[in-house]
């Protein structure tokens, strides 16, 4: 198919514009965390530019402690998210039995609930079990949402995974846990890792399913929406373009180690 200039000019103005959409938001968080005004007004002049809010968030006791609650949450969901992904991917994707259709509805339905629902819903199941919402409760909470997701990306990879190399594993006498271990894992670990990856970052930035079940332990987003709406000032952009660029930082990261990944398990399964 041959492309004319015209419609290249097109694609690229298409792809522009929805660059723009998509960044804009952040950009307006950056200016906004660079002036000196306690109020966001834009124009302001270059000599109020400063970056004494970024020096702020980072010094903060109140926001290391914020950030040290998601961090706890995010790690907590992912561990247990991506240990029921892979077992409920390996569970549909890899074997046949009576109702294995039915489970993988009931394994994907938590995601087509309104996260405010699902919140609500949880807090009363704890009230009612008269348990004290804390940071736990919410890594349960992000858990039952994110579960789902991790589940998907991991059956993604282990539709396409060769029975074969477990066979001949099999054949040659080896246990099923050296097949799991030596074989499965490693093919799936790529997708084990942008599974947890997902998880820490969608858990991260969670701010309805905290919101119910938190307790007295806030989460950043709930600190961000909370510092938004009453007590604004710049520290609040600046503590979101940190998370922003942690972020960024994170998905690179993922990237070489899930290339490496594959390098490693295919020399894995060589070598055995």
């Amino acid at each position: 198919m041959i492309v004319t200039r015209t419609q290249k000019a097109g694609f690229s103005l298409y792809a522009g514009l929805l660059l723009l959409v998509f960044y804009f938001p952040v950009f307006c968080i950056i200016v906004a965390s660079l002036s000196e005004r306690r109020f966001f007004s834009f124009p302001y002049p270059a000599e109020m530019m400063t970056t004494k809010w970024y020096e702020n968030a980072i010094d903060s006791p109140q926001v290391a402690d914020f950030v040290g609650i998601s961090l706890r949450i995010a790690g907590l969901t992912a561990v247990v998210s991506v240990i029921i992904g892979f077992f409920s991917a390996l569970a549909y994707a890899r074997y046949r039995w009576k109702g294995r259709k039915t489970f993988q509805r009931l394994v994907l339905l938590p995601l087509f609930f309104p996260q405010s629902v699902l919140g609500l819903a949880l807090l009363m199941w704890y009230n009612f079990l008269n348990i004290t919402p804390a940071w736990w409760t919410a890594a349960i909470a992000h858990t039952v949402w994110i579960a789902p997701i991790t589940t998907l990306i991991i059956s993604i990879q282990a539709y396409g995974l060769d029975e074969s190399l477990e066979e001949a594993a099999r054949d040659m006498g080896a246990s099923r846990w050296q097949i799991l271990t030596k074989i499965t894992i490693p093919l799936l670990m790529p997708a084990m890792i942008s599974a947890t990856c997902f998880a820490i970052l969608l858990s991260w930035g969670n701010f309805a399913l905290s919101l119910f079940t938190t307790g007295a332990d806030s989460a950043l987003p709930e600190w961000l929406y909370a510092r938004m709406t009453t007590g604004y000032q710049p520290l609040v952009p600046a503590v979101g373009v940190l998370s922003v660029m942690v972020a960024v930082v994170f998905v690179i990261i993922l990237f070489g180690i899930i290339s490496w990944t594959n390098r490693k398990s295919r020399k894995s399964i060589a070598s055995h």
